[in-house]
């Protein structure tokens, strides 16, 4: 069965002109994706079908910044490694046993920091805890080095973090970029020296 029948057969897409050809031309990732999402939609019966049509109105029906912020935090949470979503998972097991006053006096605390400081924890309790000093330097990151920039903060000591967050703060806007590249160049077992010897200057 074509791609475009079988999303057909699933209610999902009607069949105007061109469809076809505009599947066919998806990467090819796309186009797995699509093929497994619609074999799993014929799979259910009609009362599955139904409780997921439900919960797409009820996704719909969500303000737009809502569905905006779920969507990152799900990302955000599909990048963390997996001892980090023990961590999270743990937490947030520790937070709903919380009496409901605690529990409000801490989001209230959390609403109170700035955005950028909130945004930051979605990087992990690691990263999460050292945003507020590493932000210069994760700022204005190129796609393509985002993945190896989280990969080596991740991969430092946390007293690693917070010497790099120092430099990070002394450096001038213009020279973070170089400071980012030296950092992704450095070997882990130089890194240490690294930092001790760009600290001293």
């Amino acid at each position: 069965m074509t791609l475009l029948a079988l999303l057909c057969a699933t209610g999902a897409v009607a069949a105007p002109a061109g469809l076809a050809e505009l599947l066919e031309r998806l990467p090819p990732v796309a186009q797995s994706q699509l093929r497994r999402n619609a074999e799993r939609w014929q799979g259910w019966n009609a009362t599955g079908q139904a409780d997921f049509r439900a919960r797409v109105a009820q996704w719909d029906a969500l303000p737009r910044a809502q569905r905006d912020a779920t969507r990152e935090g799900y990302l955000a949470w599909r990048a963390l490694p997996a001892a980090e979503q023990v961590q999270v998972q743990a937490a947030a097991a520790q937070f709903a046993a919380l009496p409901p006053d605690v529990q409000n006096a801490w989001r209230a605390q959390f609403d109170a920091l700035d955005r950028s400081e909130r945004r930051g924890w979605l990087l992990g309790p690691a990263l999460g805890a050292d945003y507020a000093l590493l932000q210069p330097l994760l700022a204005q990151v190129p796609e393509a080095e985002h993945a190896k920039l989280l990969a080596t903060l991740r991969a430092m000591t946390p007293q690693q973090r917070r010497e790099l967050g120092v430099l990070a703060q002394r450096t001038p806007p213009t020279g973070r970029e170089a400071l980012r590249r030296e950092l992704l160049a450095v070997s882990p077992v130089d890194r240490a020296d690294w930092l001790w010897n760009r600290l001293q200057h």
